[in-house]
């Protein structure tokens, strides 16, 4: 019983340790004309993911591009609101996100993005023993539910943002709405005033001294 206690013990420590070690999200502003780039030094087969969310300023759109160690294109892409990618690092070396505004003639873009990369694999040489195999389980298990839950909450933040930008476009809308039907009721009232004024008019008796 105690010794279960101790790996349930060691298990969380573990997995929140590993959740402390994930990737924050970071907020940029890019502007118009510019292209601002972030870089991450990867080893060679482990995994590197980029998500991100363009979440104030004109269309909600960007171009991102991200290349590896040799200047090898790996992404490109334009005009994009947002987006999740992942793949494995071949070789070892920096790796370059590169947000671009060029396109845009006067507005700045607000991007949210995080940079996720997983732990190096390490195997012990030679044949492993039962107990390494235990451990070696262990530490895939809590991988595997480090990046989920880390991705529980990136996906979580993306959502609180959406939310934020919905709830914008519909304040601006409603805002809209209000000021026009203020609008047609003054032009309403303008022209009821303006008829009655003009039927008093024709209808006047007038008198010839």
């Amino acid at each position: 019983m105690n010794m279960n206690r101790r790996l349930l013990s060691t298990f969380c420590a573990l997995v929140l340790l590993q959740l402390l070690r994930a990737s924050e999200a970071f907020i940029v502003t890019v502007d118009a004309h510019n292209e601002e780039c972030f870089f991450e030094k990867v080893e060679g087969g482990t995994k590197f993911g980029i998500t991100f969310e363009v979440i104030e300023g004109g269309f909600l759109d960007i171009d991102i591009k991200i290349t590896g160690p040799d200047n090898n294109v790996i992404h490109e892409s334009e005009k994009e609101s947002s987006g999740k990618f992942t793949f494995a690092a071949v070789s070892t070396g920096i790796y370059r996100v590169c947000f671009n505004n060029e396109r845009s003639s006067m507005t700045p873009k607000l991007v949210m993005f995080s940079i996720e990369v997983s732990d190096a694999p390490h195997r012990p040489a030679g044949a492993p023993s039962e107990e390494e195999v235990g451990h070696t389980k262990l530490e895939d298990m809590i991988q595997q539910l480090s990046g989920t839950l880390t991705g529980v909450k990136h996906e979580q933040e993306y959502m609180h943002v959406r939310d934020k930008i919905h709830r914008s476009i519909n304040e601006s809308t409603n805002s809209r709405v209000v000021l026009w039907s203020t609008f047609e009721a003054l032009v309403l009232v303008l022209m009821t005033i303006g008829q009655v004024y003009y039927l008093k008019r024709f209808f006047e008796v007038k008198r010839v001294v």
